[in-house]
């Protein structure tokens, strides 16, 4: 039985930490990666191309055809504090911008790879794919998709070590009013653009809580022209809405348009627009299939608990999904500790997360 090496896997976690990576900025995180692959006797390292100067680190089968790929985005969002985004430790966890989300995931994927390559050979039917752009576009794993083809993937995502076999659907959209510029001190709500955003998206928020209880939405990035002493002549905002994966999509935004269209049907003097810049439908998995077999004997082997749950937020599962693969949220960390301005994760956890990685395999490829 092969054992992994705690020291390894917190060192290669620090140092991933420590390089600021966000997303269209991967470039230095990769060259640390694959100089520690070949530092570990990796070979076959591909470097698929992204965009001019972005790619995808992968570690493809050397004969056999691909049957489960290991899938980790290294990209993380904009650091909160730029002076003060790095590793530390406070007893058991460990702090620092993608903790949870998800460098500690994919150093967990990454050194159970490579145990069990180091135990079975470099012709194991298993590729570990390192991609960016997640956070952003999933531009990275698009590329992925478009050349490699295989039946599952297991994604590092933070689900407290819950197999999610279930992914929340996500739409974003875009929200705008535009106006006309007059001066503030005579300004009333039917020129303001501002205002006429507010009002929408209160309206929009009373009719989800209302209508749509089920469904998670956000606000963000509002954002107005800067107009100094007058009413600015446009305003935006954007929306996500996670939704489960049972839930119509199609209904939810065709409503949401409606509510749109009956406030400007009040003929403000401002305009408004909706655009759907993003619908990834959800999807759920039954609980079979060689993959969640091998997975519940590895959580018997490990005296873990089997547990399986729906994983709220959008990644790059939805793709993979509409790909035609079958792809499995687990991993270490909570998404309540993604994103956030003090996000960590619990590094006990992660050595079970990459304990579970390697039994997984072990079990698969018997």
């Amino acid at each position: 039985m092969t054992f992994l090496d705690p020291r390894t896997l917190k060192h290669v976690i620090n140092r991933m930490i420590n390089i600021y990576s966000p997303s269209g900025k991967e470039n230095d995180i990769l060259d640390y990666l694959k100089g520690h692959l070949k530092r570990r006797g990796v070979k076959n390292v591909v470097s698929q191309d992204v965009d001019e100067n972005r790619y995808n680190l992968i570690i493809p089968p050397e004969s056999e055809t691909i049957q489960l790929a290991l899938i980790g985005h290294i990209d993380t969002v904009a650091a909160y504090d730029i002076e003060d985004y790095g590793f530390y430790e406070e007893g058991d966890r460990i702090y620092g911008l993608g903790a949870a989300d998800m460098k500690s995931g994919c150093a967990a994927m990454l050194e159970a790879f490579l145990a069990f390559r180091a135990e079975q050979g470099n012709a194991i039917p298993v590729a570990l794919c390192i991609v960016v752009g997640e956070e952003e576009s999933g531009d990275g794993t698009k590329a992925l998709i478009n050349e490699y083809h295989f039946p599952w993937a297991l994604i590092g995502e933070p689900t407290d070590l819950i197999t999610c076999l279930s992914c929340y659907g996500y739409l974003e959209i875009q929200v705008a009013a535009t106006g006309k510029r007059v001066h503030a001190s005579v300004a009333g709500s039917r020129q303001n653009a501002t205002e006429t955003l507010l009002h929408t998206m209160l309206r929009v928020s009373h009719f989800l809580r209302e209508s749509h209880p089920e469904l998670i939405y956000n606000f963000r990035d509002l954002y107005s022209n800067p107009s100094g002493f007058s009413t600015p002549d446009r305003c935006e905002a954007w929306m996500d809405i996670h939704a489960p994966a049972n839930a119509p999509l199609g209904e939810i935004v065709t409503a949401i348009e409606e509510v749109s269209l009956d406030l400007q049907a009040e003929k403000t003097m401002t305009e408004q627009h909706f655009h759907i810049e993003t619908i990834d439908a959800g999807y759920r998995l039954p609980e079979k299939g060689a993959v969640v077999n091998s997975l519940k004997k590895a959580y018997k082997d490990l005296d873990i608990t089997w547990e399986t749950g729906d994983f709220h937020s959008h990644s790059d599962a939805n793709q993979l999904w509409g790909a035609g693969i079958k792809p499995i949220v687990l991993g270490p960390g909570s998404l309540a500790e993604a994103h956030s301005t003090d996000e960590s994760v619990s590094f006990s956890q992660v050595c079970r997360a990459s304990e579970l990685y390697l039994h997984m395999m072990q079990h698969f490829f018997k």
